[in-house]
Formats: C-alpha cells, structure tokens, sequence
C-alpha cells in the first residue's frame, strides 16, 4: 500500500515540478541531468495507474506516457525544448476528456458529482453540464496560451505561465466554483 502511494506522490511531484525542472534543464544545461529523474517519475506515474480503469485514469496514464514520450525523446534528441509542449498535450487531453463527456449522457462534473452526492436533481444536471463546459473553455484558453508560450521560445514566460499563472488560475476556478456551488445547493435544499 505504500509503495503504491509512493508511486502516486511521485508522480504528482512530476506534474506539478515539471516547469521549474524545465526551466532549470533549458536555462542551466549542467541540470539536464534532471530529465532522466523526470522521466522516472512519470514512468513511475504509470505505474502507480496500472489497473486502474476509467475516462480519467486513461487520460492520466496518457498524460504519464506523454510526458515519457517527451522526457525520453528530449534526452536522445538532445534537444531540451520538446518539454515545452507537455502543458499544451495536458489542456488537449484534458480538453478532449471534459469536452467529449458534453456529448454523452453524463457530464465528466455530473459523473464525479454523483460519485459524492448520489442523485441530483435536474437543476443539479444542468449545473453540472454548465460547470464541464466552463472548464473546456479553461482548457480552450489555458492551452491557448501554453501553446503561444511555446512558440514564442522565451523560457521565462513559458515557466510563468506554465509553472504558476495557469496554476494561480485554476485554483481560482476551482474556488470560484465551490463558492457557486455551495450557493446553488443552498437555493436548492
């Protein structure tokens, strides 16, 4: 059981300490030594996913062999800045994931809303398809700006938006909508 979360706390460290290490590896060559740790963390990421079944542990085994992929072509290729593109594959993926879901019975927000809340009611159905369309739209701008970051090749704003604003910003999502949320149940109960 450990092992396990050892596996999931050392994945997550990946993502969340993927920009700063990229930032590190492109700005200090002499750091490129943190890649082949990146990569183990992300195989690592793959590991601690396997068995695990599900729309969202596929994306994120994805995501974990994306960064793989990424990590281990940058080594070879020598050519640090392919780990720029990681953050524009997660607002794809995760794109391609909420925004499919509109088109199903049951929003990824509605699913993961009935996993803790049981039944909703009607009004909760649309709120949840309201709040799914929201976070395309994040992941819509989000790696709209990503991409700009990639392509514009400056290192310091990519790791600004990419390692804190975006941050910044879906924290403030996620707040802004559990504060909607808790008035909408209120109105509702």
């Amino acid at each position: 059981m450990w092992a396990k979360r050892a596996l999931s706390i050392a994945g997550g460290l990946a993502v969340i300490g993927w920009p700063f290490a990229v930032w590190l590896a492109i700005s200090y060559p002499k750091l490129r030594i943190l890649l082949p740790c990146l990569a183990l963390c992300f195989v690592l990421r793959l590991c601690a996913l396997r068995g695990k079944t599900g729309a969202l542990s596929r994306a994120f085994k994805g995501l974990a062999l994306a960064g793989t992929v990424l990590t281990i072509a940058s080594i070879w290729m020598r050519e640090a800045q392919l780990l720029l593109w990681y953050p524009v594959v997660v607002n794809a993926v995760m794109l391609a994931l909420f925004g499919s879901s509109l088109f199903t019975r049951m929003s990824l927000i509605e699913r993961l809303a009935r996993w803790r809340e049981g039944d909703l009611p009607p009004e909760g159905i649309r709120y949840t398809r309201r709040v799914t369309q929201v976070w395309c739209i994040f992941f819509i701008f989000n790696g709209s700006v990503s991409l700009w970051t990639c392509l514009a090749g400056n290192i310091h704003w990519w790791t600004l938006w990419n390692g804190m604003a975006s941050y910044l910003l879906m924290g403030l999502l996620f707040a802004g909508e559990w504060l909607i949320r808790l008035r909408v149940k209120r109105r509702y109960e």
